[in-house]
């Protein structure tokens, strides 16, 4: 057994014996720490990351979260409330760890929502953005190195990586709930620094509708390891080329933006995912 898997099954070890007992999750959710949860959802029990071994997904003070073990209506849920991002020092090989323990953990759909800057000039501030492709230019992905066939095969298809049937059921219960879909091509950068206004004329000229330091890195695990994936975006931040540079708004004033933003989408948020889960589950 390699060192990577190793890893990850003293991380499932230590979460199955603190399980709840007959808790059967094939769903997992991936959220920010200021998101809300799901409605209809029935917390069974809470572990904070700092608790799972070894060092969950590496070490970083600026990380801190929660894996749920919980109950959406009559499906089993995990949920993960907290994200490890590639901008915090953490290695692309322990953003990969905890996508590969929810599979291990029975998980076989994940949806996953951070929250990005947006290219789109028909997108606005509070709304959700449903991802259907990326672009990878983070300059590194957690499959670098020796490969586990285990886990995945050496060169993982990504030809289907956000799953065509689970992206089609997502959009109709956008329509369902009279919310408008944001589809988007999703352009991975590093981070943490904000964009230019070059880089951004640069992202909108190669196809991408928004930009973010998160979902990348997390899709390409759960494809290499079989998981189908959904990602949603928040959108917090105006990212339009001509515009940028006129933008004479405070650090201030931004923050309360982005504030306003989350308030905006989670209302909507919280019940689409309740309805994501159970209609993927």
């Amino acid at each position: 057994m390699t060192e990577q898997r190793e890893k990850i099954m003293q991380s499932v070890e230590a979460l199955k014996k603190l399980m709840p007992s007959k808790f059967n999750p094939k769903t997992g959710v991936y959220l920010e720490r200021e998101m809300e949860l799901p409605g209809d959802l029935k917390i069974l029990k809470e572990v904070e990351y700092a608790d799972i071994p070894p060092q969950f997904s590496g070490s970083s003070k600026e990380t801190k979260g929660t894996m749920i073990f919980a109950r959406c209506g009559k499906e089993d849920v995990i949920i993960l409330h907290g994200r490890y991002h590639f901008y915090n020092g953490i290695k692309m090989r322990d953003v990969g760890h905890v996508i590969y323990v929810l599979k291990y953990l029975g998980i076989k759909t994940l949806i996953s929502v951070d929250e990005t800057g947006f290219l789109n000039p028909r997108f606005s501030l509070g709304g959700i953005a449903l991802v259907y492709d990326h672009i990878n230019l983070m300059g590194d992905n957690p499959l670098i190195g020796k490969n586990d066939d285990e886990l995945g095969v050496r060169f993982p298809d990504m030809s289907d990586a956000y799953n065509k049937d689970c992206y089609t059921k997502v959009c109709d219960l956008f329509l369902d709930k009279k919310l408008r879909i944001n589809e988007a091509v999703y352009v991975g950068v590093p981070g943490p620094e904000t964009e230019t206004e070059a880089e951004a004329r640069f992202y909108t000229d190669i196809g991408a509708d928004v930009v973010g330091y998160s979902l990348v890195a997390e899709n390409i695990a759960a494809v290499h390891c079989g998981i189908k994936y959904v990602g949603m975006s928040i959108l917090t931040r105006e990212l339009l080329p001509d515009k940028m540079m006129e933008d004479s708004r405070s650090e201030k004033e931004m923050i309360k933006i982005r504030k306003e933003s989350y308030k905006k989408a989670n209302g909507s948020l919280k019940d689409i995912l309740k309805q994501t889960i159970k209609t993927l589950s």
